[in-house]
């Protein structure tokens, strides 16, 4: 399956964007500027940000637009040529890094705070090429101790997931981080299926156990594997939700309190489509079982695609600049501004099945549709490509085709 976070292929383009240039002048000193910690349900809302590629927002900008206060920065590898020592994006050593410094400084300038991602769905993993988990927490301690961290997430994905040494390299450096830095918020994500996750999955939950380790949340990616829309979301997480009680023997409330979503905004690599609406099922959801975290991938493709459909810049579907993030600081307590500094940049969002303004009818899950039937959804207008029932518009079917918003 690939969960895939997306790389950084875009890094060239975005170090000499005008956001990223702004963001690099704030790191003309190497130091931090530490603070004390948030509250945990800051580190378990924080969206996924790449500092350095794929064009990143200004955080201190769209924390003023949406009330959220902590981002989760993304992703350190081991060197593209080897070795077990902290990098960004396995190009840039930690230890020499002024860049992504300047980013952290100016979050906590803003009154916020900053987790940091281990791993992804690209490059190789430290798990991977650390001797230990001894020396892998080594490698990751240096990354706690450079930016003052207070919370910290592995993200767990291929190929280093299918790697039971790699994955016994993360969770015992995991363990070993958590009782080094009393405090610490640590978050373990993994791919999500339609059963809560896959065979390595709950082969990493019986690792955990045996190991006796308990982060504060394990969260499943429901994305990029069939997923349909939120209510295959929330079928996910409630079997997911099975899974941690049968194999970490774990109550129904504690199950829930440890487990997290991570979701993925507009269009998924795999076609599939995560509307706002999607995003406030979801999240009523988390809110109303209890669950430990709730964030997505990612705030550098939380705007609508405007002069370009690249996936990792931009959302594809009909929103306005950092929609997404609103719901994650929801999921903190916060409560998002009305107005202030967000552009809107495509036609006002609708919910899904409600034509809004567009002449077309409104798509009906209950309707059967011949090859050629136009209908609306979500503020677009779609033609159906072939007799269909119960597919929806822009979904992994692909049954229709977008003809742009209306």
């Amino acid at each position: 399956m690939r969960t895939r976070r997306i790389g950084p292929v875009l890094a060239a383009v975005a170090v000499a964007a005008g956001t990223a240039a702004t963001l690099a002048t704030h790191g003309a000193s190497a130091s931090v500027n530490a603070t004390a910690a948030l509250s945990d349900n800051w580190y378990a809302s924080a969206p996924y940000l790449m500092p350095q590629s794929n064009n990143p927002p200004d955080p201190a900008a769209v924390m003023s637009a949406t009330g959220q206060k902590a981002f989760q920065l993304a992703f350190i590898l081991a060197p593209s040529g080897g070795g077990c020592s902290p990098t960004w994006d396995g190009t840039s050593a930690v230890s020499s890094d002024t860049t992504v410094t300047g980013v952290v400084n100016k979050i906590r300038g803003a009154g916020g705070d900053v987790s940091v991602s281990v791993g992804g769905y690209g490059g190789t993993k430290l798990g991977q090429t650390c001797s230990d988990a001894n020396a892998t927490a080594a490698a990751y301690q240096q990354v706690i101790d450079k930016y003052s961290l207070h919370a910290l997430d592995f993200d767990l994905e291929e190929p280093e997931y299918e790697n039971d040494a790699a994955i016994n390299n993360e969770l015992g450096a995991a363990q070993i981080l958590q009782r080094d830095n009393p405090g610490l918020f640590v978050s373990v994500t993994m791919p999500g299926t339609a059963a809560g996750t896959g065979w390595f999955g709950t082969q990493l939950l019986d690792k955990a156990k045996t190991l006796g380790f308990t982060p504060d949340n394990f969260s499943i990616m429901p994305f990029d594997g069939g997923f349909n829309g939120a209510s295959s979301q929330t079928s996910a997480l409630e079997a997911f939700h099975s899974l941690l009680m049968s194999h970490l023997g774990w109550d129904s409330a504690t199950a829930y309190a440890h487990e997290g979503f991570s979701g993925m905004n507009g269009k998924s690599d795999a076609g599939e489509y995560f509307y706002q609406a999607d995003f406030q099922t979801v999240l009523d959801y988390a809110t109303g079982h209890g669950l430990g975290r709730f964030t997505y991938w990612s705030v550098n493709r939380d705007r609508a695609c405007t002069t370009t459909t690249d996936n990792g810049v931009c959302s594809n579907v009909p929103q306005s600049d950092w929609d997404f993030t609103k719901y994650t600081a929801k999921f903190a307590g916060a409560t998002p501004p009305t107005s202030g500094t967000t552009t809107t940049t495509t036609t006002t969002t609708t919910t899904p099945g409600n034509g809004g303004s567009c002449a077309a009818a409104a798509w009906s899950a209950t309707t059967a549709y011949n090859g050629g039937a136009v209908v609306s959804y979500n503020g677009h207008k779609w033609t159906a490509k072939w007799w269909t029932y119960g597919d929806t518009p822009g979904g992994a079917a692909g049954v229709w085709t977008d003809n742009g918003a209306c």
